[in-house]
């Protein structure tokens, strides 16, 4: 048996053990707890970039970040950036040291180009197709000129009707073959034309502005009547003149199919204003249509030309009054490279409107830059030549070899730009 001293000596040496072994399971509790919560710690603050990487349309953590380098467990390593490389500039030489008092200023310089529609017609009027460059030969003020481009051309046409209709209290027949003529042409329309037409008496009346419709055309000119026109008055030269001015803003070939007597009464503009308008005009042909052929024959016929009633009170002689009408409308087509008809019988409009018809519809286009690039407003007289393989005038002859006879409608001349325009 152990005495009681014994037993004191066992409990404190077991007292001493239970001690050692709280205070080392205590430090072991505190380490775990503050590993703990330096772990719960590190998960929050990985929780938003997890969260952030979930994200559709995010880039991807593995890929290079803005900085311009890798992505490493913190983030994006900081990498400079290069800049876009600029691509290499042209050599483009030194440039000239400015000189003082010089202002700066460019130069450009416009070479003229003037383009001619030619026609080539037999004695018949027939066009004459297969013709080659050069065939022709383009003289400008005598000196010959370098063609630089040329094509045979069929297509479309654009025009304006300009027929008179004006009252007449003792002839009708002025006022029949104007609706007769301009009804005739209508009918020679293809559906790519493009047509307007416009009266006159006093003053210019547009009945129809430019349409692709014969329909609205020949409407139109149902619309008039004889005997109900605003004026007896025929100013010619001032509707020639404003139709002109109208066709300025038109592009490419234009017509005016002129349907008049050739006369004028009452124009503000004169002879000389309107050929010189004429003369300025680009890309316009006149084809004049001269109207009651027959019924002046009739009354010449008969002496009756001689009264004033038949055309003016202040007219000394009508049938000077008709010639010098005639010689009018036979200019205005022969500047522009037009012709004149004057038709006796509804049948002969007929026949003036389908060659015509065949004169616009197939032509030569010519264009050269003039030598002469003078800017001075002047007007350059033009002429067309048709030469053979020696530079001799060509000759044509037909199936029998007979020589065929041929006319060149092309305009006179073109009015050279001004400096100043």
């Amino acid at each position: 048996m152990f005495s009681k001293s014994s037993m004191k000596s066992v409990f404190a040496f077991l007292a001493r053990i239970y001690r050692v072994a709280f205070l080392t399971a205590a430090i072991t509790v505190l380490c775990f707890a503050v590993l703990g919560l330096a772990q719960s710690q590190q998960g929050q603050s990985q929780q938003p970039a997890t969260d952030q990487q979930n994200q559709p349309n995010q880039q991807n953590p593995n890929s290079t970040g803005e900085a311009g380098g890798p992505r490493g467990d913190i983030g994006p390593i900081a990498v400079p950036k290069k800049p876009d490389a600029e691509p290499p500039k042209k050599d483009q030489g030194p440039k000239p040291k400015p000189v003082e008092g010089m202002p700066n200023f460019s130069i450009s310089v416009k070479v003229p180009v003037v383009t001619l529609d030619v026609g080539v017609l037999s004695k018949d009027g027939m066009f004459i197709p297969g013709l080659h460059q050069q065939n022709f030969r383009v003289l400008e003020d005598g000196v010959p000129q370098s063609i630089s481009s040329f094509n045979q051309t069929q297509g479309p046409i654009t025009a304006v009707i300009l027929t008179e209709f004006a009252n007449n209290d003792y002839f009708y027949q002025f006022a029949y073959d104007s609706l007769i003529a301009s009804y005739t042409f209508a009918q020679t329309l293809k559906k790519d034309d493009w047509i307007a037409l416009i009266s006159y008496d006093l003053r210019a009346h547009i009945l129809q502005d430019f349409t692709q419709d014969k329909r609205a055309i020949q409407s139109s000119i149902s619309m008039l009547r004889p005997g109900m026109a605003f004026s007896q008055e025929t100013n010619l030269f001032d509707a020639l003149y404003d139709t002109i001015d109208r066709l300025k803003g038109v592009e490419g070939r234009k017509y005016i199919i002129l349907v008049s007597t050739g006369r004028d009464t009452f124009s503000k503009k004169t002879l000389d204003q309107i050929l010189k308008k004429i003369q300025g005009s680009k890309d316009i042909a006149i084809y004049s249509i001269g109207t009651g052929q027959a019924w002046r024959n009739y009354l010449e016929s008969h002496g009756a030309l001689r009264y004033p009633y038949a055309c003016d009170l202040t007219d000394f002689s009508c049938s000077t009054t008709y010639a010098q009408a005639d010689n009018q409308m036979r200019t205005f087509a022969r500047m522009t490279g037009g012709r004149a008809y004057f038709p006796l019988f509804q049948a002969s409009f007929r026949d003036a409107f389908a060659d015509i018809g065949q004169t616009i519809r197939n032509q030569y286009s010519i264009s050269y830059h003039p030598t002469n690039r003078t800017q001075d407003g002047s007007f350059r007289k033009i002429k067309v030549e048709l030469v053979d393989e020696a530079g001799q005038p060509l000759k044509m002859r037909n199936e029998k070899g007979k020589e065929v006879k041929y006319q060149i409608i092309a305009r006179e001349g073109y009015k050279a730009r001004q400096e100043v325009e």
